[in-house]
């Protein structure tokens, strides 16, 4: 038993020191503006807490408890893998209703199961403050690491201007979730229009 303790104890305390001395990236206070980022870690203050607490909860019969930690344990692990959560599909009617109210929206439709493409009317509604808006609009709906928002802008007198923008709701600019391919959105081809009108004649 006390051998026990004594191990956790020495999980714990490399944790903090791990912790401690963790240096802060230079993007953290844009980070922690946004929703969630997967891909970043483990934290190992949180694993040892959660090793703990599982120690506790089998040591006190409550299996409950251990079953929640080591879920929570495993959840963390694929964020960490960049893995979405296929328990927590997002509805992609859903996900169309609740971004139509953002300003500066015109339309969306969904390009394939990952790629939700956002048309937005001028130039200074297609930026990377946008699509952390739609983020944040999804995220009440499910796993937002399973999605990637293409803006574009249909009021644009540019080819540049025209570009669309995209990004993982929950990775950096040019990442892609695990099994997430990338889509070339700069030309839109004839299935993508047929499926954007689709869409459209609602």
């Amino acid at each position: 038993m006390i051998k026990r303790f004594g191990l956790i104890a020495v999980a714990l305390g490399c944790a903090v020191v791990a912790g401690c001395n963790q240096t802060p990236q230079g993007n953290t206070a844009t980070l922690t503006q946004r929703s969630p980022q997967a891909g970043q870690g483990t934290n190992p203050l949180v694993t040892a807490g959660h090793l703990v607490a599982i120690e506790a909860a089998g040591l006190s019969g409550n299996q409950r408890a251990v079953r929640g930690h080591v879920e929570a344990m495993h959840h963390n692990l694929m964020r960490d893998m960049r893995l979405a959560d296929t328990s927590r599909p997002i509805n992609h009617e859903a996900a169309r209703a609740a971004v139509r109210p953002l300003q500066g929206v015109r339309s969306s439709a969904w390009i394939d199961r990952s790629n939700l493409l956002v048309m937005v009317g001028g130039g200074r509604y297609r930026n990377m403050d946008t699509i952390d808006r739609v983020c944040d609009a999804l995220a009440p709906l499910g796993d937002t690491l399973a999605v990637v928002v293409n803006v574009q802008d249909v009021m644009a007198t540019t080819s540049e201007g025209a570009d669309v923008l995209s990004r993982n709701c929950q990775l950096g600019a040019g990442e892609r979730a695990l099994l997430q391919s990338k889509r070339r959105m700069n030309v839109l081809d004839p299935e993508v229009r047929r499926v954007f009108r689709g869409q459209q004649g609602e």
